[in-house]
């Protein structure tokens, strides 16, 4: 028994040697390669053992890499869902509303307010900040913060105290040219979570103020999926206590509203304000004017580039990945008849909602910016983040029919 112990040992001894001899270098390497926008520097430790004649030189090499720092609000979302225990929305049902919209008649947003109206059963009742809660109502009812987004910031902080007891009944609404993204904002106050409402309302089409005819959706199929049903892009869509009650208001209009969890609701909310932020941007710095589905049509490559690097942007800064097929869904809706009407516009006092951290991290997004303030003699009032030239893929013409380019 002995005597084979020791030769089974000595054949392994003996392949080991024969292993050590072939092999010149054995390198063992331990590197992390990860590349975002958050990042910080590491180290990895290469270690090489070489052989030379009867022993093994170690040398040790130390170089740089970076690491990322991923934002925790995925984790703690995900782990509320958990805790919550709920498995489906709970669905409020329309009814007598309150409105709260700015005292100026000429914002745009009063164009909302008009419609919400419209699209309700008459028993809406409109205030301003500050006013105090009618009593008329029923003992609960959604609350609809129809404000320019830079006018939602002061409107929460000077919230009065009986407002402030019915937090949970807010709608924020989020998406398009009117309301942008006010994300940053809602969370510097502990108001973007599941339990508060908001509402995506790009996909709404709202008539001028004060002219005839109601809203309509804006939504549009762009193809089928594998069940065969179709797949949507820009439809509305709502969360929190009364995501149920939106969904029944815009369903009777034939408006189409998905209703889901927040964390569903804020990855559609961050891919309309990749469209938002990226085809008014490359269209409006042309020198003919421009429309939506102009850039969709004739600057794809831009748009497809644009696009990609905020993806990028926003996971690496938020922790957001956009739904699969978001490239498919952008364009579909920017190619819709309704865009070949809307012109690309940048406007300055919507500037800090359409180019919102992480966009304003985005290398490309900031040679576009850089190029509309210094060339195009836009957006002179705007500090833009810096860049080290004009964009290096931007295209001259408009690779329209006529040629030219």
């Amino acid at each position: 028994m002995i005597a084979s112990i020791i030769s089974f040992t000595t054949y392994i001894l003996s392949m080991l040697s024969i292993f050590s001899i072939q092999n010149d270098c054995l390198v063992v390497a331990f590197s992390t390669r990860l590349s975002t926008h958050y990042s910080s520097s590491s180290q990895a430790k290469i270690i090489s053992l070489t052989r030379n004649n009867n022993y093994a030189r170690r040398t040790t090499t130390v170089s740089p890499l970076k690491a990322t720092w991923s934002n925790g609000q995925a984790i703690r979302e995900y782990q509320d869902f958990l805790s919550s225990g709920k498995q489906e929305i709970d669905m409020e049902k329309d009814g007598p509303s309150l409105i709260v919209t700015t005292s100026d008649p000429e914002s745009p947003v009063q164009r909302m307010v008009q419609s919400l109206i419209k699209l309700g059963e008459d028993n809406d009742i409109v205030v301003t900040p500050g006013s105090p809660l009618p009593t008329t109502l029923p003992s609960t009812y959604p609350i609809y913060v129809v404000l320019p987004p830079y006018e939602v910031k002061s409107f929460i902080q000077t919230l009065p105290d009986d407002w402030k007891e019915r937090r949970e009944d807010l709608v924020f609404l989020s998406g398009g040219p009117i309301f942008g993204c006010i994300e940053p904002i809602l969370r510097e106050f502990g108001y973007a979570r599941d339990t508060m409402t908001q509402w995506l309302c790009s996909g709404l089409w709202l008539p001028p103020l004060n002219a005839p005819g109601k809203p309509r959706d804006l939504s549009c199929s762009v193809g089928l999926d594998s069940n065969m049903e179709d797949k949507w892009a820009g439809e509305c869509m709502s969360c929190g206590k009364w995501a149920g009650a939106i969904a029944e208001r815009l369903t009777r209009a034939d408006i189409r509203c998905k209703t889901g969890f927040y964390r569903e609701w804020r990855r559609s909310m961050w891919e309309q304000a990749c469209f938002d932020a990226a085809f008014p941007l490359i269209g409006g710095v042309r020198d003919i004017d421009t429309t939506v589905q102009d850039v969709a049509k004739y600057y794809e490559s831009e748009a497809s580039d644009m696009l990609w690097e905020m993806t990028g942007a926003l996971r690496g800064f938020l922790a957001v990945t956009l739904p699969y097929g978001f490239e498919e869904r952008v364009f579909g809706f920017a190619e819709q008849k309704h865009f070949a009407e809307v012109p690309c516009t940048l406007d300055e006092d919507m500037y800090e909602y359409v180019f919102c951290p992480p966009f304003d991290g985005c290398k490309t997004v900031a040679e576009y910016l850089n190029y509309a303030k210094e060339e195009k003699n836009l957006l002179q009032n705007t500090v833009v983040p810096k860049a080290d030239g004009r964009p290096s893929v931007m295209r001259q013409g408009n690779l329209r029919a006529d040629g030219v380019l």
